[in-house]
């Protein structure tokens, strides 16, 4: 089994990859043995510029353009001495360069062939939203270096969808005009880490649990806000440890959190109307 990913650097896609797995998940039911060519940087695998062509029956190629003028030419004509077979993909360049025993093109002369990305489920990688506050010069212990590295630790050794969002407003940016723009992006995410304390309202305020890491040394407001909302998955900077984060990420993703996410909104709600009864029974007065 070979493609774009075979090569090193070969820019190979998540529609390469998937196609691959659809064709190996053929294979494997069929228990046909089979080794897949991939490049180190994307998993085991072996290397098709050394492992010897006659001790394998066929090529089977998947996904992505092929052609005499390519990187994968190179890869396609070594096996020469295989049957070679080409799945779901889409010839380019000389049409008299034919290599193939079985041409299964999703593009060609005839009708189109569906993507076999398509059979993929979609991937259960959770999508987190991350919004890290701007240095802020009143706030003299202020540390958010340190919690943004733990975010950065905390992403890197996670399989995961993360996104900036800045809920500073900015006219000329998509995703940045108006606070309804940064409310959406929030709430699509399955978890939002913040430093930012309208990260963590904003979150809540769309039944989004967060990580919120309080960037003052020995907590401000960020802190104050978890407590008022009865937020647990909350922390000060000077107590950040990856164990703890992960602790908090990881519950984050249960059921239980997106219910607790709900009644600290519900909390908050409470909390907004008792501060609109106080303002105006002291207007009333006056």
């Amino acid at each position: 089994m070979a493609g774009w990913f075979s090569l090193e650097q070969g820019g190979a896609t998540a529609g390469d990859l998937l196609v691959r797995d659809v064709v190996c998940a053929w294979l494997r039911a069929r228990k046909i043995v089979h080794d897949v060519a991939q490049e180190r940087a994307l998993g085991d695998g072996v290397d098709w510029f050394r492992v010897p062509p006659s001790a394998y029956t066929h090529l089977v190629f998947a996904c992505g353009p092929v052609g005499p003028e390519l990187a994968v030419a190179e890869l396609i004509e070594r096996f020469t001495c295989c049957r070679r077979v080409a799945v779901n993909v889409s010839l380019v360049g000389d049409p008299a360069w034919r290599p193939f025993d079985l041409l299964l093109e999703r593009d060609g002369l005839g009708s189109a062939k569906p993507d076999l990305a398509i059979t993929r489920p979609p991937g259960s990688a959770p999508v987190v939203a991350v919004v890290k506050i701007h240095p802020q010069g009143e706030h003299r212990g202020a540390r958010p270096g340190i919690a943004h590295a733990a975010f950065d630790r905390l992403l890197a050794a996670l399989e995961c969808a993360p996104f900036v969002v800045d809920t500073v407003l900015d006219a000329s940016v998509p995703g940045r005009r108006s606070t309804a723009e940064v409310q959406a992006l929030l709430a699509r995410a399955d978890v939002v880490l913040t430093t930012r304390l309208h990260g963590l309202i904003l979150a809540l305020a769309g039944g989004v649990p967060a990580v919120a890491i309080d960037p003052i040394m020995g907590g401000a407001k960020l802190l104050a806000q978890s407590r008022a909302l009865d937020w647990p998955a909350s922390m000060t900077v000077d107590t950040v440890d990856d164990e703890r984060l992960r602790q908090h990420f990881d519950w984050c993703r249960t059921r239980a959190a997106r219910e607790r996410a709900v009644a600290s909104r519900a909390r908050g709600v409470q909390g907004a109307a008792d501060v609109e009864r106080m303002l105006f029974a002291h207007l009333g007065r006056h």
